[in-house]
């Protein structure tokens, strides 16, 4: 019975005249990607447990900055899940703590991201070859500075001063990994606006007159949307694994905030004595690392018109 169910939806969908989006086929295929699929569930979950923990203690059940010297690193437990750290902290609090901040700065990188990077793409594409030239070259220099390095450099600038607009720690360590990260994005949309602009329906466009900024909004900016989905999924991961780093080494966010790259560093100096410090939140970073990735594979197979 089901295999008829299922050539039947294959008839129907063949049937003349029956035409199917980009955005319908590019979900089919991806709901058959199981592991993308898997890796969405996982994230869904692990992202559902770590912001209800910060609102409800069914979850947490411990406050993840609460010090407890009577358990002092502990090892999992029925009442500490994940054991405790060197202050009697609940390590499971404060791993999913950790979770959530990876998620905003992660996702919060790439949102600016997204907006630096098409702008200047755009602007590089339809600016005249002066303003490409300028822009590209500008890109260039950016693109050749380690990334570490200059991810460090940005954040102490920020850190540095009394910057009225950017004195949250976690926005300085999202502009310091967005000044790094949106070459990227804008090097993509350039090539997809250059490309774009000898298509015929944007040349019947422009000579119908229609305005530049419709021409972008309307017809370009639609067909890069695929890329840019793929490119955006694909730099969470790096933001997230480059906020790991940095709290790692001292850079990050300020103690005793539950990051999970200061986690790790924090655990590192007990690792003799209890090693599950240091396992849980460096395997909560992987994880996280993991989902997306495979999230990004999953969409840049549904979103390639080459598999269909």
């Amino acid at each position: 019975m089901q295999e008829l169910e299922s050539e039947a939806e294959r008839l129907e969908w063949e049937l003349p005249g029956r035409e199917r989006g980009l955005w319908s086929d590019a979900f089919r295929l991806f709901i058959r990607n199981r592991l993308a699929m898997a890796a969405l569930v996982l994230l869904l979950v692990v992202a559902a447990l770590a912001v209800s923990s910060q609102f409800t203690h069914l979850v947490s059940r411990y406050d993840p900055y609460s010090q407890n010297y009577q358990h002092v690193q502990e090892g999992p437990s029925s009442p500490h899940f994940f054991g405790t750290d060197n202050l009697g902290r609940d390590n499971w609090s404060r791993v999913l703590t950790g979770v959530e901040i990876s998620l905003q700065i992660g996702i919060g990188t790439q949102i600016i991201v997204l907006v630096v990077g098409m702008s200047i793409g755009v602007a590089a594409a339809l600016g005249g070859r002066a303003s490409d030239n300028a822009m590209m070259r500008v890109t260039d220099v950016f693109y050749a500075f380690p990334d570490l390095l200059l991810i460090i450099l940005v954040r102490a600038v920020l850190s540095g001063h009394s910057w009225p607009v950017v004195s949250e720690p976690r926005l300085q360590i999202m502009l310091a990994i967005a000044i790094v990260n949106w070459t990227t994005i804008a090097r993509l949309v350039r090539g997809q606006m250059l490309s774009l602009a000898q298509r015929d329906y944007v040349l019947a466009a422009r000579a119908l007159g229609a305005s530049n900024w419709r021409i972008v909004t309307r017809h370009m900016l639609p067909n890069t949307l695929g890329p840019i989905i793929v490119a955006f999924t694909f730099g969470i991961p790096f933001a997230i694994f480059a906020e790991a780093a940095l709290g790692f080494i001292g850079f990050g966010l300020p103690p005793p905030t539950a990051s999970l790259g200061r986690l790790v560093g924090d655990g590192y100096a007990y690792i003799q004595v209890n090693p599950w410090s240091v396992a849980f939140p460096a395997g909560a970073i992987a994880i996280l690392m993991l989902c997306f990735t495979f999230l990004g594979d999953g969409l840049r197979d549904a979103l390639d018109p080459r598999q269909r």
